[in-house]
């Protein structure tokens, strides 16, 4: 097992998330998932020794990371941390290349080799139009992209990422976590990374650790979710008094945006209807009738029109 965590208790003063038992081995994908707050950056700073645990061990190759250097824990894991400090004067490719000297000496001149796959880097990264801009100059997205390749040209078997997507649009989002997964099958690394984005990530991810009320749920992704079932039930927020939601049969998305529709556009008791989606019809039964509609538009001047 390459990372273990054993009766560990992660936090400062106080306990974020106690009692964890969970490993990790390379060539697998982890997601750590829960609210803000909870503890999952800390997790990861434990995991990287930056901050003590409380109680238990955390293992990398059957080594305390407590009694490992910086350089040592530097030369297993990669790291890219949701807010990084933006290095003065560097282009994209001086970035990617910092990766490569945790195996040399700064003064180093890096070998052809190493050029040559930094280049292919940004290059899979979609990157080659920036490789000389300045780090300023770039869009949020792309310098995201941009630390992700740092991690990459460390080429250590583990690669940490805290909120990787965060700012990156869908079809980059898609980019990176196939790049990613491509890493772990391929050249067996093992990717641990910390996400909101649960919808896109649970297509991606082999495991799941669900951090929730001071506990870490370690398990297969189908088994968590399976097991936390409000995961993948949309949450129905109600923000108008006067509204009281119809009857809805439906899958969960089509549910949350007919639900999300009807409070903002008809905030009033709609508890006599029963709206059943039949894909791509929206069925609509009242006391006295049955409507069939084939858009919000549709139900809009439905509604409208009924008393």
């Amino acid at each position: 097992m390459f990372l273990q965590l054993k009766n560990t208790t992660i936090g400062y003063t106080t306990p974020l998330i106690k009692g964890v038992n969970a490993g990790l081995d390379l060539g697998e994908i982890c997601l750590i998932i829960g609210n803000n707050g909870v503890g999952k950056t800390t997790l990861i700073k434990s995991i990287l020794n930056q901050t003590p645990v409380l109680e238990g061990e955390v293992l990398l190759l059957l080594k305390n990371v407590e009694a490992l250097s910086n350089k040592e824990i530097s030369e297993q894991v990669a790291v890219v941390l949701s807010k990084s400090e933006i290095p003065a004067n560097y282009t994209l490719r001086d970035l990617v290349s910092l990766g490569k000297y945790i195996h040399y000496p700064y003064y180093f001149e890096l070998n052809s080799a190493d050029k040559q796959h930094v280049k292919e880097i940004i290059e899979s990264l979609n990157l080659s139009q920036y490789t000389d801009f300045p780090l300023q100059k770039l869009s949020d997205g792309n310098l995201q992209k941009a630390f992700i390749g740092r991690a990459l040209a460390q080429n250590s078997p583990m690669i940490i990422l805290d909120e990787p997507t965060t700012h990156l649009d869908e079809e980059n989002k898609v980019i990176i976590l196939k790049l990613l997964r491509k890493l772990a099958r391929e050249h067996n690394k093992l990717i641990l990374f910390s996400s909101h984005d649960w919808r896109l990530s649970k297509e991606f991810a082999d495991k799941i650790w669900l951090v929730n009320e001071g506990q870490l749920d370690p398990g297969i992704t189908e088994d968590i979710l399976l097991r936390h079932d409000d995961m993948l039930n949309p949450k129905l927020f109600n923000f108008s008094d006067a509204f009281v939601p119809p009857q809805i049969i439906a899958p969960a998305l089509q549910k949350e945006m007919l639900y999300s529709f009807l409070q903002k556009n008809a905030a009033k008791n709609l508890s006599h209807l029963r709206f059943e989606f039949i894909d791509p019809i929206w069925v609509i039964t009242g006391h006295n009738f049955q409507k069939n509609c084939n858009s919000f538009a549709e139900i809009s001047y439905l509604l409208s029109n009924l008393h």
